[in-house]
């Protein structure tokens, strides 16, 4: 299997630092989701400038400035999937970020698990290629590493409700079988998403620092999907305050 030959030399052809050089000023944390709408929701929440554009072939990315209670915070809209995601991410931490903040959401296995609900990845099932070009082959990675109990922490204290558990993380959206949810949901995954992963490898190659969580959108099951609150468009309200949870952590967690 190719994707067993993981190399660990940390030079590549290519090089992040090689496209983007550090920014001045740039923010040492950052934050980001993938929904277009949410992002743009935290746009209007805060004054904000556009401080650099990076890009993929067919898309720009804008990165903006936030300040909140006098913390500047870099606020970028993720792409979905992990190889782009995980190539954005590398721009980011060049241009001088030190720490990141990312949400999104993710299908829930147990439909138990109300829409919007907080979820904690500890760990993820490595159903994707990019991480196996970061670390050496394996079936789990930890996830959320040197931050989960500083998020766990900021949760409890301020009484908001989640669940940790395990992640599938799959690059088939398309390809999500009975017998794979079946065999995923025995290895302890509560849901599934397409970046965790592969983030997750990517700050341990690095060595960079990433808050990882979702809020729970549809639900899958070995029959049936229910596409729940899924769409861009439903419970904005309430992805409002996942999107301030993400924007307040943030802050707290720069802090010395």
């Amino acid at each position: 299997m190719l994707l067993t030959e993981f190399d660990a030399n940390r030079q590549a052809i290519i090089n992040p630092e090689d496209l983007n050089e550090p920014l001045e000023g740039f923010p040492k944390i950052a934050v980001s989701c993938f929904s277009r709408s949410t992002f743009q929701r935290m746009l209007e929440m805060f004054p904000h400038e556009l401080i650099y554009e990076t890009s993929m072939a067919n898309v720009a990315i804008p990165i903006y400035k936030l300040v909140i209670d006098e913390q500047e915070l870099a606020l970028f809209n993720a792409p979905v999937g992990a190889s782009a995601c995980v190539a954005i991410l590398e721009d980011i931490f060049a241009l001088g970020t030190d720490k990141l903040v990312l949400f999104g959401t993710c299908g829930v296995l147990d439909e138990d698990i109300k829409e919007t609900s907080i979820i904690i990845p500890s760990h993820a099932l490595r159903d994707e290629g990019t991480s196996f070009h970061y670390v050496e082959a394996s079936n789990e990675i930890a996830v959320n590493v040197g931050v989960l109990a500083c998020f766990r922490s900021y949760l409890n204290e301020r009484q908001i409700s989640h669940k940790e558990g395990k992640v599938w993380t799959t690059d088939g959206i398309y390809r999500e079988t009975s017998a794979k949810l079946k065999a995923r949901k025995e290895a302890g995954a509560i849901c599934v998403d397409m970046e965790c992963s592969a983030v997750a490898a990517l700050a341990k190659f690095r060595g960079v620092d990433i808050c990882h969580f979702f809020y729970a959108a549809d639900h899958l099951s070995e029959g049936n999907w229910d596409a729940r609150n899924l769409m861009n468009h439903m419970d904005l309200d309430e992805k409002d305050k996942v999107a301030l949870l993400a924007l307040e952590f943030a802050c707290d967690w720069s802090k010395p």
